[in-house]
């Protein structure tokens, strides 16, 4: 008799795949029978594939047409609510189940039979001679400090023949083991004591404590460094202490080892990392650890919320309001969104942790759908930075320049007590604009509708929406004159020309995305900074993401207006949280911060709300006005991108599309365009936008199914559903 739920030997099964088949396919369970949930090989066409046994098969063809499952492979089997979440999640995204299946597999070696591999490390020895080559493959090694590589991928990353590695296992340099696969990783000590806390982080850790257990979300509100990483570290001592899994989602890699090392601070030893640097035998090492039981707790990017957890306890968001947390490629989802999904399917907890919500999430805690605590002030002695303007239009600044004379005086002020200022900006490169004075052209992107970005510290200009570079001319592209070509407006590399030129005896250091080959590297700049290792810091939106430098007081920023430009409707929301972040790194520690605005608009509603510190007003004001015209969070939005070769068949298409749109309109949805993207052209592939926007309870998925069904598009055009769309790019 067949165990309950359990397919005996051919029976009929369903096994979805992450091929783009669409739908699961019906197989014949293999010898020995199968359970549902099991990870299987099976055949496709003349190959095989891996595939999830999805559940019973629909018996639509004959058994003897059927060909039967090759082998059950040996890894835990998908649970039962991972594959409810990526269900409901591929309704609610639009996504096909082979995509969301692909976010939850998308692990290398991971179907590969257990036993020990060779691992490559970082050893003790010096090559005799030194090549471009070598140094390459020890560069790689010393970037991830003491973890392990595979053969391939170590030469891969190195951009090096596997020959190159051997040879400096030859020497020493690089260790050969054998490491056993997948151990399960330290255990972390809930028991272990962790900071004192103040009252009001006490009585909010004590509030996510008594939480667990069941589902529920709560907004952790708290001004920056008030705490809150030692609050929700408490709600994750709890979760460990019962036996259960605790995830923590972090926006950036760079912030990864700094968080890392409070974790064993406060538990005695690391959890697992799930993120882009981690290598791929760490990264198999956790999948398999997760789904064992091996792994307490994971640290980690947006996809580490599809491992397969055998009991997830808590979810913490940590700077939930970043936008990093949206995925704009591929299956298009926003990781805060399918954290509360995730959990709720899961009983567990969430924590949306930030100092500068998310609109969604303030009004979700207005609507009493979710909890919230509030941290009110600053752990310790540390007290909020004053914030003032300085009103550009008053300040006489040459036309080279881009920092006026108030804010010069007050770097100089600050440099003469011996501590530190930071100036932001964020614009990466040296100047957005390159234009010739001859002609008037200026150099785009030969493969996107997007001005190049001249990055003079790489001497190359750098498309920033696909990664395309080249070096910068000598002579325009367009009229051939040379000596014409002139950078137009500042980035922060431009910006440190300036701070050199006006400060020549501060030590500056710049904080940027793209100067750092790695997370490592960037880790070790900031380290140093943080011990005293610059006088003036100058950075992107990079620096305001939850670095804590003592010895800054002083923040200036370089245009606060920048981000109120365009006609984007998170504009003012965005804008606000940026400057209340870059501000907030002011300060921190016994010494008073001070925060200057450069701005031309001081009237500006965004910029006195930031200035008057009343946060909770420009939310009423913000939600008040959003709600006027029916957008998120109080309405419902989704984008349809459609991009090919050729834009004449987009616009026939799109029309098309809107001429049919019978489905939204019984819904009371309004459809807008088609129009051309903002950036038409990306990676050689034009792109045309239509917007659906409706009212909030509106069956929007159900009514866009409809619209499309029978559609046909033509080979090489590729439509794109974006649900609850972050960017209008």
């Amino acid at each position: 008799m067949a165990e309950p739920g359990f397919y005996p030997e051919g029976a009929r099964v369903s096994v979805l795949t992450t091929e783009p088949v669409g739908k699961p396919l019906d197989y014949l369970a293999p010898e020995g029978g199968c359970f549902p949930g099991a990870f299987v090989e099976v055949p496709l066409g003349p190959r095989r594939v891996v595939g999830v046994v999805w559940g019973p098969g629909d018996g639509r063809f004959a058994a003897e047409k059927l060909r039967a499952v090759v082998r059950v492979l040996d890894v835990p089997p998908m649970r039962a609510e991972l594959q409810q979440f990526l269900i409901r999640m591929a309704d609610y995204t639009m996504t096909s189940r082979p995509g969301v299946l692909r976010l939850a597999t998308r692990t290398p070696g991971l179907f590969e039979p257990p036993g020990a591999r060779k691992i490559y490390r970082l050893g003790a020895g010096t090559p005799a001679r030194m090549t471009d080559a070598r140094e390459k493959v020890l560069g790689v090694l010393g970037d991830h400090g003491g973890a392990g590589f595979y053969l391939t991928e170590l030469a891969q990353l190195a951009g090096v023949t596997p020959q190159v590695v051997k040879g400096l296992v030859a020497q020493g340099a690089v260790v050969e083991t054998e490491a056993p696969r997948d151990l399960p990783y330290p255990r972390l000590d809930p028991q272990l004591p962790g900071k004192a806390l103040s009252g009001d982080q006490a009585a909010a850790a004590a509030a996510l404590r008594a939480g667990l257990g069941q589902f529920g979300v709560t907004l952790l509100k708290g001004v920056t460094g008030s705490g809150k990483t030692e609050v929700y570290l408490e709600a994750v001592a709890e979760c460990l202490a019962k036996g259960q899994q605790a995830l923590v989602l972090l926006p950036e890699i760079a912030l990864t080892s700094e968080f890392l090392a409070r974790v064993e601070a406060r538990f005695g030893a690391r959890p697992g990392e799930w993120h882009s640097g981690a290598t791929q035998a760490e990264r198999r090492r956790l999948w398999r650890m997760v789904a064992e039981g091996g792994a307490q707790m994971v640290v980690g990017a947006r996809s580490a919320l599809f491992l397969p957890y055998r009991d997830l306890g808590l979810i913490v968001v940590d700077e939930e309001h970043d936008s990093s947390y949206k995925q704009e490629e591929g299956a298009l989802y926003n990781a805060r969104d399918m954290a509360v999904l995730r959990a709720s399917l899961a009983g567990a907890q969430v924590v949306l942790a930030s100092a500068t919500p998310s609109l969604e999430s303030w009004a979700n805690a207005e609507a009493g759908k979710y909890r919230r605590l509030d941290l009110q002030s600053r752990f310790g002695t540390a007290d909020l930075p004053e914030m003032r303007a300085i009103d550009m239009r008053e300040e006489r600044i040459e036309s080279v320049h881009w920092i006026s004379p108030s804010l010069v005086g007050a770097v100089q002020a600050t440099l003469s007590r011996g501590e530190q200022a930071m100036l932001f900006l964020n614009r990466r490169g040296y100047a957005p604009v390159t234009i010739c004075r001859a002609c008037g052209h200026q150099i785009g992107c030969d493969h996107c509708d997007a001005r190049m970005v001249e990055h003079r510290f790489l001497k190359r200009l750098v498309c920033h929406q696909c990664g395309e570079t080249k070096p910068i001319p000598t002579a325009c592209p367009s009229c051939g004159v040379e000596g014409k070509l002139a950078p137009v407006g500042p980035g922060v590399e431009r910006l440190a020309e300036e701070v050199a030129e006006r400060f020549p005896k501060a030590r500056t250091a710049v904080l940027s995305s793209d100067l750092f080959g790695s997370a490592r590297a960037l880790k070790e700049a900031v380290e140093s900074i943080a011990a005293g290792g610059a006088d003036i810091i100058i950075g992107t939106q990079i620096v305001a993401k939850g670095h804590n430098f003592p010895l800054l007081t002083l923040v200036g920023v370089i245009d606060a207006d920048l981000g109120l430009q365009g006609s984007d409707l998170r504009a003012a929301e965005r804008t606000f949280q940026l400057m209340r972040q870059v501000a907030g790194r002011a300060g921190r520690a016994d010494k008073p911060g001070l925060a200057l605005l450069q701005t031309c608009q001081p009237e500006h509603p965004v910029i006195r709300a930031i200035l008057g510190g009343d946060e909770e007003a420009f939310w009423r004001a913000e939600a008040a006005g959003r709600r006027a015209v029916g957008v998120p969070p109080y309405g419902r939005m989704a984008g349809i991108i459609l991009s090919g070769p050729e834009v004449a068949p987009l616009f026939e298409l799109g029309n098309q599309l809107a001429r049919n749109a019978a489905p939204l309109t019984r819904i009371g949805a309004q459809l807008f365009g088609p129009a051309p993207a903002p950036i038409a052209r990306v990676r050689g592939r034009h792109r045309v936008r239509l917007l659906i926007k409706a009212e909030k309870s509106a069956p929007l998925q159900g009514a866009i199914r409809a619209w499309l069904r029978g559609v046909k598009f033509p080979n090489a055009v590729k439509l794109a559903i974006d649900i609850d769309p972050q960017s209008f790019l």
